[in-house]
């Protein structure tokens, strides 16, 4: 099957994909697919929020349609799409959009908890994918907290639709988390590799970070 890494981007915080690039995957004429779009039995109100429409230029230089398509528009569309191949397009698509979505809010959460270490591992990779946010999330919040912020989320009650986990730390384990963000940030840059800086950063927090009493397991 066709890679289809590129078939699903962000724009504006949500996952997206295009006329053009369904046309590609599922073997259709580009003015097929619009036809498809603009035949659609939707209402107005879920065409207006689902799709899109703008203009791309061709090789020649000249403006051509294309809709910008949710998650839900891609849905909506190929329902009527039959065939063995196809139902393996819709399948891969899909997951596509469902591994952009967790991207977005593993961007979103390290933004809003560690926007310096955002900004570090943005730099340290070419192209940066989600479990590069969320392994460094995890990580340090593993070594203060004991746990992951999904599973600390539940352990104290924590609404699942709240990014941020930092309003329900103690003051210690926020300095703790700050502490070692600023230095895995520096980690990061150097380009160590993820086995190595957690270790140094689990040793400088039993060292010199945790307070006496306190017991977390990574």
């Amino acid at each position: 099957m066709e890679n289809l890494l590129g078939i699903v981007s962000e724009r504006k915080g949500v996952p997206v994909t295009t006329s053009r690039k369904i046309a590609k995957v599922f073997g259709k004429e580009h003015y097929n697919v619009l036809r498809d779009i603009e035949n659609l039995d939707c209402s107005e109100s879920f065409n207006a929020i689902n799709f899109e429409l703008v203009n791309y230029k061709d090789k020649k230089g000249e403006k051509r349609p294309e809709y910008i398509i949710t998650k839900d528009g891609f849905v909506f569309l190929v329902m009527g799409y039959r065939g063995r191949k196809a139902a393996a397009f819709k399948e891969a698509y899909i997951k596509r959009f469902n591994d952009m979505e967790d991207y977005i809010k593993s961007v979103q959460a390290a933004k809003m908890d560690y926007p310096a270490l955002t900004q570090a591992i943005k730099e340290a990779y070419d192209e940066p994918k989600n479990y590069h946010f969320s392994n460094e999330l995890n990580m340090i919040n593993r070594i203060v907290l004991g746990t992951d912020a999904k599973h600390f989320k539940q352990e104290h009650g924590v609404g699942v639709k709240e990014s941020s986990i930092r309003p329900y730390l103690t003051a210690w384990q926020i300095k703790a988390v700050e502490d070692l963000q600023r230095i895995d940030i520096g980690l990061v840059m150097s380009g160590m590799d993820f086995q190595s800086r957690k270790m140094l950063l689990t040793q400088y927090f039993n060292n010199c970070l945790m307070p006496k009493g306190v017991n977390t397991t990574v």
